[in-house]
């Protein structure tokens, strides 16, 4: 899949209708698009994740969930992207158009080009409005599905849309994770990425499809209950859709009220004269990133919540396990004693029933006497010895080998490592909290140093506003309760609905089709656990070619380990002694090496055909380095890539030459006034700095 065509119309500095061809071809693959700052790089390639995500595009980059915040809320957000000029002279609308080519993503539809639009009206009740044409037509799979689920499902989902838009500066924070949270979520993105949760979702369904064909031979109580479950199951999920909704409408308000008590603060300490505005927006962003670092923290706490009622029965918890051992030992040597009883039997009945010269007589109590002799032979060598406790063992808890070493890893864990983790977030909390509530100290007493009525006013309003913005987030957690409730719940219904079903057997008219499921799933998951393997495999085959094509260290990083455990994926870089990197050690051009390397890599295996779009290339990079990026990666990283360089600064020309082969078109962004800007190709690609350079001078 690549893109023909992006279209702009009054959106920010783009005023009126902007038009740019993106085609590329099978070796001219890349497109560059330049200009000087403020002319519109960042807000063109914004322009895009807009269109195809809206109001989701927090989801794609933490930049713009930061820019949204800063506006108040997303509407207020977008709303302020209808250029200027154009709103002065009447215009209540702006748009942006993408049109792709080779679509392949599209189950059992053909289509040359498909066309995404979004619109927004500033004014009016209609406010956004997303359009998809398939050929010229609108498609009815997007109509049935859902225009926004269309685009996640068929074109690019937003969990991994972060791979393919991508600011080459900002990208170290895949080298920088810190929390619980920051990992989960990148885990699920990389799960994504690489095919593995298509596969997964694919066992569920059929898990679920044969569950029902079982449900037809349930007794009227079962099928009651399973009725009964399910429509429980089917209210939970629907309030969860509700408790989400109503929840992302609060963030909306609760947004715009942090606006508005930032402004009254600002105000309030400009009164009072107590410190500068620079030092109120130094609190505020430290203020801030506390607030997100103790909101991890409590989400890295409860995580552990449920650890600590074993941590604190540690002794009971071992007595458990050494009476699971037991057990096993009981259920193991009874199985061994069976099984040589059975082979003594077998090999006696053999040696009876051989055929024998007619002249050996062998007597009842001889044939006795050497049975009996050879069971105690074959007892005394390969059985249970004499000296053995043969008492019998309760068995309380029946676990399996694989249920008594995951319970052996639990507690060795909690023996090992949770303590001191435990220890650790817990001290990271109280000392996050203490400087948090000196922080909250020094913004309320530099605005308590005005008694102005005027400034009396602010305050009282500012508090206002404050528990007004505290209620809603009170709110919001007891929402985010009643969902986490909901989950756990379904949870419990699935494993209910799997303990009925697991004791039904087929109906005789689907027995055949349930056998047939029953093969698949098996299939399936012997399949998803070679196919995890082989790509951690592969994965960490192509970070590692990757960074030994990039770094100079060559030996520096002697291997790369890719681990993927459940839905958890960890990627860890090993030094030439087998030890692992501590990512934070590297430097920042280190770690953008490593990020890029991974990018190229997660791109490669994922098989997902999308353009990249690159901003800020060649930050943080040594010449060599940088050579290294133009020779290796911008080309092959994607069938069609587009990048925002700042001429000069971000690329050189003598990088640009190296590129040059592989270039397609190259755009210079031109600012025709301070409210508009417009896309100039440059036809002779070769002449792209010369042009740049009489450009830069004819504007001094």
């Amino acid at each position: 899949m690549t893109i023909k065509e992006i279209e702009l119309n009054n959106f920010r500095i783009y005023k009126g209708y902007n038009k740019i061809d993106l085609s590329v071809n099978n070796d001219e693959n890349i497109v560059i698009v330049s200009g000087k700052n403020g002319y519109g790089k960042t807000t063109f390639l914004m322009s895009l994740v807009w269109c195809m995500y809206g109001r989701q595009m927090s989801d794609v980059d933490e930049i713009y969930k930061r820019e949204i915040e800063s506006n108040g809320n997303y509407k207020k957000y977008i709303k302020n992207s209808l250029n200027r000029q154009a709103e002065f002279e009447g215009n209540t609308t702006f748009s942006v158009s993408v049109v792709f080519a080779n679509v392949t993503t599209i189950p059992d539809i053909t289509c040359n080009e498909l066309k995404i639009t979004r619109t927004y009206h500033t004014e009016g009740n209609k406010e956004e409005e997303l359009e998809i044409l398939i050929d010229g037509m609108e498609s009815e799979l997007a109509e049935e599905v859902g225009k926004e689920i269309f685009i996640r499902d068929f074109i690019m989902p937003k969990e991994i849309a972060k791979f393919f838009f991508f600011d080459a500066e900002k990208i170290v924070s895949l080298a920088e994770i810190h929390t619980a949270e920051q990992r989960k979520d990148l885990s699920q993105a990389y799960i994504e990425v690489l095919g593995i949760k298509h596969y997964q979702d694919l066992k569920e369904d059929l898990e679920k499809y044969l569950n029902d064909l079982k449900e037809k031979t349930a007794s009227t109580k079962d099928k009651s209950n399973l009725e009964r479950i399910k429509r429980e199951s089917l209210d939970k999920e629907e309030e969860n859709v509700d408790f989400q909704s109503q929840i992302d409408n609060f963030n909306e308000d609760a947004s715009a009220l942090k606006f508005d008590i930032a402004k009254l603060q600002e105000k309030l300490i400009k009164n009072g004269s107590v410190i500068t505005v620079d030092e109120l927006n130094e609190l505020r962003n430290r203020k801030e990133d506390l607030d997100k670092h103790v909101n991890q923290i409590q989400i890295e706490l409860k995580s552990y919540f449920e650890i600590i009622p074993f941590a604190i029965a540690g002794k009971l918890l071992t007595q458990v396990f050494e009476q699971i051992i037991d057990e096993r030992n009981f259920i193991n040597r009874n199985f061994d004693k069976n099984k040589v009883d059975d082979i003594s039997t077998n090999i006696i009945n053999d040696l009876i029933n051989l055929p024998r010269p007619k002249d050996i007589l062998i007597t009842h109590e001889v044939q006795e006497y050497y049975i009996k002799s050879f069971k105690e032979l074959v007892k005394k060598h390969l059985g249970e010895e004499e000296t053995q406790n043969n008492e019998d063992v309760e068995l309380i808890h029946n676990y399996s080998e694989s249920e008594k070493a995951e319970l052996e890893q639990f507690i060795n864990n909690i023996r090992l490592s949770f303590k001191e983790k435990f220890s650790r977030i817990n001290t990271d909390f109280i000392r996050s909290k203490n400087e948090l509530n000196d922080i909250n100290k020094k913004i309320k007493l530099a605005e308590e140093k005005s008694e102005d009525a005027l400034v009396v006013a602010d305050r009282k309003k500012k508090s206002e506003l404050e528990q007004q913005y505290e209620g809603i987030q009170q709110r919001i957690g007891v929402l985010k309760q009643k969902i986490e409730e909901n989950e756990n719940t379904l949870i419990q219904h699935r494993k209910e609905i799997n303990r009925i079903t697991e004791r039904l057997d087929l109906g005789k008219e689907n027995i055949e089709i349930g056998k047939e499921v029953e093969n698949t799933i098996k299939t399936l998951k012997r399949f998803i656990i070679d196919f995890k393997n082989e790509k951690s495999k592969s994965l960490s085959e192509r970070i590692k070619n990757g960074l030994d094509t990039l770094l100079h260290k060559k030996s520096f990083i002697k291997d790369v380990n890719v681990e993927i455990i459940g839905e958890d994926i960890d990627i860890n870089l090993i030094d030439s002694r087998g030890n692992i990197i501590n990512k934070d050690s590297l430097s920042k051009g280190e770690q953008q090496m490593y990020a890029t390397a991974l990018l190229k890599g997660l791109v490669d295996e994922s098989n997902i055909s999308f353009p990249v779009f690159i901003d800020s290339p060649m930050q943080k990079f040594d010449v060599d380095h940088s050579n290294s990026i133009v020779k290796h990666f911008y080309p092959k990283v994607s069938e069609q890539v587009i990048i925002f360089p700042l001429l000069k600064k971000e690329m050189s020309e003598d990088e640009f030459n190296i590129l040059l082969p592989n270039i397609s078109k190259t755009y210079l962004i031109k600012n025709i006034d301070n409210e508009q800007s417009a896309f100039e190709k440059v036809e002779n690609k070769e002449e792209l700095f010369k042009i740049f350079e009489r450009d830069y001078q004819d504007a001094i």
